[in-house]
Parts: structure tokens; C-alpha cells; sequence
């Protein structure tokens, strides 16, 4: 048997910030990037993914750049927006790999609690798999090594016998660092070339 680990956000589901972002900033992609980067940022969102309330992370924010407090808030009051569908043949190699005796089939996601199970109830895909971890529960995101070693322990796998699948380089990274086989997603055509 070999497991595979799959990321959910822009592998098993589409996650486009720039959907809510680019109308707001009138489709100017460096005001954008300058928000993206700067005021609703990667250590911020990071600690949302890891578990600190969604408000208190947006509302220290909005205290550091006032003049953006309404994208902020967006961040919360537009969220499903974001998600505006599943990733197109993902469903169907989904399905076609938890049917294959070979595979065994998990999850792992950088995700806030406060909004996961509500698009686990939304996209079909999500339900599909039933042994997954979600950062914010277990207080840990990728790409640190130690949500890796916790997948492995809380799923009862070997790292030699395993392949992550993420959209993000770096994660992917930290999955090889760990022993594992990994593959940057690249749509589902693709990845089902690269299992094979």
C-alpha cells in the first residue's frame, strides 16, 4: 500500500483571493499584491491557520493599517467567496484513487477551524476523505517539520511509503526533508500522470 496526503486549498478546491480583491482595488494588481503582501499577510494568516481567533488576528491588523480596515474585514465577511469551486478532475481521480486497493488516502491542511467545516459542507470533494488533519485543530502549519511528524504518528504511516501533494513548493519541500516523496500540484491531468 502507499498513502498520499493531499493539501485541499488550490488541490482538491479552488482558492482565489484575488476574486474579492481585484474588484476592490479596482483590478490594480500592485495595490493588490501591496495588501496580499503587506497588510494581510502570511504571518497574520498564519496564525489564523494555526488556530488564533479569525477577529482578534484581523482587528491587531486593522490597529497596524487603519486605512485598510475594510479589506481586512473582508477577509472574514467575504471568505466563501474565495472558494469558488473545486479543482476541475479532481473528483474524479479522487474517487478513482480511494477506489484503487493501492492507496491509501489522507489529508492536510494549513485551515482556520472557524471556516473549514463550513466549506466541508459546501464542497463535496472535502467529504471524500475522512482522515485528514486541519492546522488550526492541532496548532501547527505547514511547512514545519512538526505537523508532518504528527500526520505520520496520527495516521499510522511510514514516510518512505508516502507522497504529499501540495500546491505550494515549500510544503512540498518539507514533506521530502521528512523522507517523503512529493509532488507540486499542477492540476489533475498532470498529477495523474505523475502517480502513475
Amino acid at each position: 500500500m502507499h498513502n498520499l496526503i493531499f493539501d485541499f486549498g488550490n488541490v482538491l478546491v479552488q482558492w482565489q483571493p484575488e476574486r474579492v480583491y481585484l474588484p476592490y482595488f479596482h483590478g490594480d494588481e500592485a495595490q493588490y499584491w501591496y495588501f496580499w503582501r503587506h497588510v494581510c499577510t502570511q504571518e497574520m494568516r498564519n496564525r489564523i491557520d494555526a488556530g488564533e481567533d479569525q477577529r482578534s488576528c484581523i482587528d491587531s491588523q486593522k490597529r497596524l493599517f487603519p486605512d485598510f480596515a475594510e479589506p481586512l474585514d473582508m477577509f472574514i465577511t467575504h471568505w466563501e467567496e474565495t472558494l469558488p469551486d473545486e479543482m476541475p478532475g479532481m473528483k474524479e481521480l479522487v474517487q478513482q484513487l480511494l477506489d484503487d486497493p493501492r492507496y491509501n488516502i489522507f489529508g492536510l491542511t494549513n485551515w482556520s477551524m472557524e471556516t473549514f467545516p463550513l466549506a466541508r459542507k459546501k464542497f463535496p470533494i472535502l467529504q471524500m476523505i475522512d482522515k485528514y488533519i486541519v492546522s488550526a485543530d492541532v496548532h501547527l502549519v505547514k511547512p514545519d517539520p512538526a505537523i508532518f511528524r504528527l500526520a505520520l504518528e496520527r495516521f499510522g504511516i511510514d514516510a518512505a511509503d508516502t507522497t504529499f501533494i501540495d500546491d505550494n513548493p515549500a510544503n512540498v519541500e518539507a514533506a521530502k526533508q521528512m523522507g517523503m516523496q512529493g509532488i507540486v500540484f499542477c492540476g489533475a491531468d498532470k498529477l495523474r500522470e505523475q502517480l502513475r
